[in-house]
């Protein structure tokens, strides 16, 4: 009983720290206990200055069964009023696969 029970709680915590709300088109290495990255999303960028203002907006999630937020580009927009955009980053926080932040960041006039 108790080598079933171990099983299962092993199993159980494969699918919570493999599971998540992380889907991005860049993916930079993540670590099983730690993660804590940055990256481009603009793919096209050729040597353009970046921008003063720097727009950010995050989505959080927890054990990989609740999330809120909004890290969408017009909400990074938003928040510091840009225009035109530059170009665009994401910032990814992992702690475990229980705690997820994923930000996007967003540079432009």
């Amino acid at each position: 009983m108790m080598q079933r029970l171990t099983a299962m709680a092993a199993v159980f915590a494969a699918l919570l720290i493999l599971s998540g709300c992380y889907h991005a088109p860049v993916k930079p290495p993540i670590g099983l206990i730690y993660t804590n990255t940055a990256s481009t999303i603009d793919t096209d960028a050729q040597g353009e200055a970046v921008s003063m203002k720097k727009g950010m907006a995050k989505t959080e999630c927890v054990l990989g069964c609740v999330a809120w937020g909004d890290s969408s580009v017009k909400a990074a927009t938003d928040s510091a009023g840009i225009n035109r955009i530059d170009h665009i980053d994401y910032e990814f926080k992992n702690i475990i696969g229980v705690y997820q932040k994923f930000t996007t960041v967003v540079y432009g006039e």
